[in-house]
């Protein structure tokens, strides 16, 4: 009998040495049992609620070249946390003639392994969804108390006992964004003339055009904290004051300022942060070109590039300029 290992770890509170313990206790069982281990799959910092899993996909298209007969999981949580995807998936598997195994959960193959497996994933789900409702309380009671609950940090300002405290160094740079803004000065003119100046953001990239349009609409330069659905006014050290913020955004709509302005092309103002509506994978950067030369961009669902989501890519420009003109009014 021929096997594949999977394992996985998320990002919460585990680290690359619990896939050596899940290979170790999968090997181990297959040396006992007589398997022989054909390949191994692993997904690193990545979740079971979703099936959006390079590794996880990759070794359910394999299931189809009969190149193995079994996938050895350490549980049955490194498998899926959804009853939905691992009944799917599960069915996949048995389709192209592969069956799990649980390495550590002691399941039988008769009638009452199926309630058995039903209970444990049904648990598995309850635990995933309990976990993030914690999760969520604690952003809520640390969004409450003004505290700094992780994320990219708004440029000129800096993380201190889990508080945003101003940069001194940086902030001076956004204060002078803001007064450009101010005296009529478009957001790309500030953009030209940041770039000019080698700023640069907390990764060591050149600041985008988009950051700009960004930092001159975000009104936590002005002390005003958002997270989780809490609005705090004068929880952060302010960088502007109101009035001049106001008038920056005054300015902001008389010259129409919107991401669809700036053409580079890997300016994708909603990366890492806009979600398929469909299915809940995270959509990215897609673009193509006419037969008469003119270049589209859109965001497209990733379950949707390997056909396994119908929703459509979506207009950059309309989706974009969509969020922008919110985050402003």
């Amino acid at each position: 009998m021929k096997a594949v290992i999977y394992a996985r770890y998320s990002s919460d509170n585990q680290r690359e040495e619990s896939i050596e313990g899940q290979l170790r206790d999968c090997n181990e069982y297959a040396k006992y049992n007589d398997i022989e281990i054909v390949g191994q799959y692993i997904d690193r910092a990545y979740s079971a609620k979703t099936d959006d899993r390079p590794d996880f996909q990759k070794m359910i298209a394999d299931s189809s070249k009969k190149l193995f007969d079994v996938v050895l999981v350490w549980k049955l949580d490194r498998f899926a946390r959804s009853r939905y995807d691992s009944a799917f998936y599960r069915y996949t598997l048995r389709k192209n003639g592969v069956k799990i195994i649980s390495v550590k959960e002691n399941i039988s193959d008769g009638p009452e392994g199926i309630i058995l497996e039903s209970m444990i994933e049904a648990m598995a789900e309850y635990y995933s969804a309990n976990l993030s409702q914690n999760v969520k309380r604690g952003f809520r009671e640390n969004a409450l108390k003004g505290k700094w609950n992780g994320g990219a940090i708004p440029f000129g300002y800096k993380v201190v006992d889990h508080r945003l405290v101003i940069d001194e160094e940086a902030a001076p740079i956004v204060a002078l964004a803001f007064q450009m803004c101010a005296d009529g000065k478009t957001a790309k003119e500030i953009y030209d003339f940041l770039r000019l100046k080698g700023l640069r953001r907390a990764d060591g990239k050149l600041i985008a055009y988009n950051s700009v349009l960004y930092m001159l609409s975000n009104r936590t330069y002005i002390g005003e904290y958002r997270h989780s659905g809490i609005v705090l006014e004068d929880a952060i050290p302010a960088i502007i004051d109101k009035g001049l913020f106001e008038k920056v955004q005054s300015t902001i709509q008389k010259h129409s300022i919107a991401p669809a302005a700036h053409k580079d092309e890997n300016d994708y103002l909603l990366t890492t942060h806009l979600y398929c509506g469909k299915c809940g994978a995270l959509m990215t950067a897609y673009s193509g070109t006419s037969q008469n030369g003119k270049a589209y961009r859109y965001y497209i669902c990733n379950r949707a590039r390997k056909h396994l989501c119908d929703k459509h890519k979506v207009d950059k420009e309309k989706i974009e300029n969509f969020i922008v003109n919110k985050t402003i009014s």
